[in-house]
């Protein structure tokens, strides 16, 4: 079992995406989605802005591993397609790509759309240029901006910069996983540290997630 470790720059509710009972990483990281294997944990940290560095805002053991088209076509994800006029959890909906019958990928309008709702090449690109493997989390924990403090010695885990990190030792991952057995708090348990800087519940702001 490896470990990820990553700060969440924007952390929305859309990577990852902790709703509807699943914590799924569709979009975004696409080098952890590419290397991440069955039964690997995922820790998101938080960003500086709002306070959160050095905290745990979420983590995931990744249970299932799906290519977009899987993701799209499974009805146990159906609510985790986006709905721009819906609530703040539909909109952030991470369930965007599909192919078309030429085998080119589709992006529904979504929050990395542009404002007008066009494509956004570049995150396509990179959301799917490298891999088409969605994780999916049955076992995880989301604190969003309530994340929890990580002790001094997992610090290591605790990045503050961009990119992630992994190939920890065995022992540091038994202790990392010994704590996390301390909080048995499992779900969605708060909502994501960024919303509170929403302008408006309709704001649809083009960011990196």
């Amino acid at each position: 079992m490896s470990v990820f470790t990553y700060v969440i720059e924007h952390d929305l509710g859309f990577a990852p995406n902790p709703f509807h009972g699943a914590c799924t990483l569709a979009c975004c990281k696409p080098v952890i989605r590419k290397t991440v294997k069955l039964g690997d944990i995922i820790l998101g940290m938080g960003a500086v802005k709002p306070n959160l560095s050095g905290r745990l805002c979420y983590w995931m053991r990744v249970d299932e591993i799906l290519t977009f088209d899987e993701y799209w076509s499974d009805a146990r994800f159906r609510r985790k397609k986006p709905v721009m006029n819906g609530t703040t959890f539909l909109r952030y909906g991470d369930n965007i790509y599909h192919s078309n019958r030429s085998g080119v990928y589709c992006q529904e309008y979504s929050f990395h759309s542009l404002e007008n709702g066009e494509i956004s090449l570049g995150d396509l690109h990179r959301d799917t240029g490298r891999t088409d493997r969605v994780l999916i989390s049955h076992e995880f924990a989301y604190w969003g901006r309530r994340g929890i403090q990580m002790p001094d010695e997992l610090k290591h885990f605790a990045i503050r910069s961009s990119g992630h990190k992994r190939n920890f030792e065995k022992v540091e991952v038994a202790a990392l996983m010994a704590w996390l057995g301390q909080h048995p708090e499992r779900g969605y348990l708060g909502e994501p540290a960024h919303w509170q800087f929403l302008d408006t519940p309709k704001r649809r702001r083009k960011k990196k997630a």
